[in-house]
């Protein structure tokens, strides 16, 4: 599906009407530029999930987890990592075990690595600096996410 969001407000609103359908095990992968939107939008998911906490980029620390909501949310960034095995050293499989949703910034990193199933989110620059169009692709990325903004 697209979607076309206008500020980092309806970005968050998009990911947060994600979050509403996965489950257990899901893992988004998100494809998009240097300030493309890829942490709102994971912002969005973490709010969507229930945590009601702070949701920052782990840029230096390769993940975030943020529990406390209806499922527990992982968040990778995966910019500093020169390939799938660093991630797979950092226990990329037991995340996924865990019961919860990974979030993968920068995934074509170690693509390789990702599940069937997983969803798949890439984000470009819209018609300005604000505006961003968001496609998302795969198994529950085919799902209506209602509450977000249609492109």
């Amino acid at each position: 599906m697209e979607y076309a969001s206008k500020s980092e407000r309806e970005t968050e609103e998009i990911g947060a009407a994600l979050a509403r359908t996965l489950r257990p095990g899901s893992v988004v992968a998100f494809r998009g530029g240097l300030g493309m939107g890829k942490t709102a939008f994971i912002r969005g998911l973490a709010r969507g999930l229930g945590y009601p906490g702070r949701v920052t980029s782990p840029t230096f620390t390769i993940a975030n987890e943020y529990e406390g909501g209806r499922l527990p949310l992982f968040h990778f960034d995966l910019y500093r990592l020169s390939g799938a095995g660093e991630l797979w050293d950092l226990g990329w499989e037991e995340y996924q075990e865990r019961g919860g949703v990974c979030a993968a910034e920068w995934s074509e990193r170690a693509e390789e690595l990702f599940p069937d199933g997983t969803i798949f989110v890439a984000l470009e620059r819209g018609a300005d600096d604000t505006s961003r169009r968001i496609t998302i692709s795969g198994a529950d990325g085919e799902a209506d996410t209602k509450g977000g903004a249609p492109g």
